[in-house]
């Protein structure tokens, strides 16, 4: 399922919607954290984007194991290494996205419609938790492509 589509490698089609997704929640997310009166316009997408954005990355991390399973056996150990620290990246960048869209979905379900549910220090807590996050998950994928395009294209 997750190598290949008529003989293309499966993580060259859907790499791009991790390296989409996981930046426009993170941006999202810090939207809505940090402009209260921006969250009924927005919340929607977030919402979306919370859901979408672990899934794109999941499946970006499995078809990259499948891909480096078919590769690695006929590499230099130089590029297995390359590869193996892209792999670690993307597992960090799966688990900090992940944890980005549950605390994302969390805090729209819970502030929508106006009346939050939370009392301040609540919603306070969720925001800061949101805006950290998306800063991690922000670097993760950073340093996940960063290191995958060093991986396949070399250093320059």
């Amino acid at each position: 399922m997750f190598d290949q589509i008529n003989g293309l490698p499966v993580h060259a089609l859907v790499v791009h919607t991790a390296v989409v997704f996981v930046p426009l929640l993170a941006l999202g997310a810090i939207v809505y954290a940090l402009v209260g009166p921006w969250r009924p316009r927005i919340g929607w997408a977030v919402l979306l984007l919370g859901i979408i954005a672990p899934i794109c990355t999941f499946v970006a991390k499995e078809s990259g194991e499948k891909l480096y399973d078919r590769l690695a056996p006929n590499m230099p150990a130089a590029g297995r290494k390359l590869l193996d620290e892209h792999s670690n990246f993307a597992s960090s960048t799966f688990l900090w996205t992940f944890g980005l869209g549950v605390v994302t979905i969390v805090t729209v379900v819970l502030t929508s419609r106006g009346k939050s549910s939370l009392p301040k220090i609540g919603q306070w807590v969720l925001s800061a938790a949101m805006v950290v996050l998306a800063v991690i998950a922000g670097y993760y994928v950073y340093r996940t492509g960063d290191s995958g395009a060093k991986a396949v294209w070399g250093s320059n």
